[in-house]
């Protein structure tokens, strides 16, 4: 078995799958070390909680990573539509793709068919070396490579290891990087719900004085639900009697798809926002939730990880083009300063749009009514939004906007 690589990625999650496929397309010599071989997907299975709203990029980057034939003819679902409110009806915004030229603003997909269909796409490729189960225990930083060392006993040398291992990162905590961190006290309670009407293809999204509400639509008219709620009140709600809860959601939701009738089993996962404080560091490289954490009330979490994934992928394609290293200094910092400020930008973004719709009734309340009606009637802040809300926007990696790994 190989033991020398380009690059290691560890963690085969949504995005270091992504990337470790990208890179192998691209030509590189991959590893992959994963802990745990995912589940294989049955569609006779009820719905996953775990669901993300991917958007129309990170569907065309999953497409040149190889997994998007498998996803769609399993089971997923575009939606065409979205709508934001806040408690009173004059902040509303209204998304349409067909009024911007879009087929679809996005698509929901259960986490574990996404990571299934990457597994799937490497392993029959034979297109990387895969090390699972198995995880890195210890990490050397040489200044031509990198060693790593497994708790199998392995020990494998790269010339540089991507960090795609989550927000509790061992490889950023070997490299002793910081991150800036910023709790909310609150957690995101999640389920399936069945209501009255079906939802066929509408993200719909109410800013509540406890905490932004989502209802997502799911390929059976069914929704899946991001519920952000205080620490207490989201045990509370997580734990209440089925017939409790459901009022309860069918009064905050307005009944917009009329009564709320069932509820799968119900969990709920703390919300925090990280944002390291450099993403590289001596041939290592972080991506996804080890580097950057973010508020789910936008969907754009594994969104922003798939952009890493394309954006790392384009600049080690660029820097072998250029017969320069890829672990160069030059290499990783442009990646760096490209990915870091992007995300920085959508994560204080998403956290000034929460803090802005958890304002008291006041003169600030007035403001931010003021700004919703602008936005809502100028087509201009609409279509920017929708391109970067696509991934999509002049500044996304290639991929993202149609590219081939060829084109690179």
């Amino acid at each position: 078995m190989k033991s020398d690589f380009d690059v290691v990625v560890v963690g085969a999650g949504m995005v270091g799958g992504t990337l470790a496929a990208l890179l192998a397309r691209a030509g590189f010599d991959v590893a992959l070390v994963e802990a745990h071989e995912p589940s294989k997907f049955d569609t006779a299975q009820d719905i996953d909680l775990r669901v993300s709203a991917l958007s129309p990029g990170s569907q065309l980057i999953l497409d040149q990573a190889g997994a998007w034939r498998a996803i769609s003819r399993a089971r997923f679902n575009p939606y065409r539509q979205m709508h934001v409110e806040g408690e009173s009806s004059d902040e509303m915004l209204d998304f349409d793709a067909q009024a911007f030229g879009m087929e679809t603003l996005g698509f929901l997909v259960e986490n574990p068919l996404t990571v299934a269909s990457l597994w799937n796409s490497l392993e029959a490729g034979g297109i990387a070396e895969m090390f699972c189960p198995d995880k890195l225990a210890e990490l050397d930083q040489a200044e031509d490579d990198v060693e790593l060392v497994l708790s199998s006993g392995t020990k494998l040398r790269s010339k540089l290891v991507a960090a795609a291992d989550g927000a509790m990162s061992r490889v950023r905590s070997l490299c002793g990087i910081d991150q800036d961190r910023w709790q909310y006290n609150q957690r995101g309670l999640v389920a399936v719900i069945t209501t009255e009407k079906p939802n066929s293809d509408t993200a719909w999204q109410r800013f509540l004085e406890t905490g932004p509400l989502a209802l997502l639509p799911l390929a059976n008219g069914q929704s899946s639900i991001v519920w952000s709620l205080p620490d207490k009140l989201a045990e509370h709600w997580q734990k209440a009697d089925e017939h409790e809860f459901l009022e309860a959601l069918g009064r905050e939701s307005r009944q917009v798809f009329g009564t709320v009738t069932a509820t799968s089993a119900r969990a709920s996962f703390p919300l925090s926002m990280r944002l390291s404080e450099q993403y590289v560091d001596r041939g290592v490289v972080l991506l996804g939730d080890a580097a950057h954490v973010v508020h789910p009330l936008a969907g754009q979490g594994v969104n922003l990880g798939l952009l890493d994934a394309a954006a790392l992928t384009e600049v080690l394609a660029q820097a072998r083009n250029k017969d320069r290293s890829i672990r160069s200094a030059t290499t990783l910092r442009q990646y760096e300063r490209w990915r870091r400020s992007e995300d920085m930008l959508m994560a204080k973004g998403f956290d000034a749009i929460r803090t802005l719709y958890s304002l008291p009734e006041g003169p600030l309340r007035g403001v931010r009514k003021l700004g919703v009606a602008l936005v809502q009637n100028s087509w201009f802040a609409r279509e920017q939004f929708l391109k970067r809300a696509a991934g999509q926007h002049a500044d996304a990696p290639r991929l993202a906007r149609g590219a081939t790994i060829r084109e690179l």
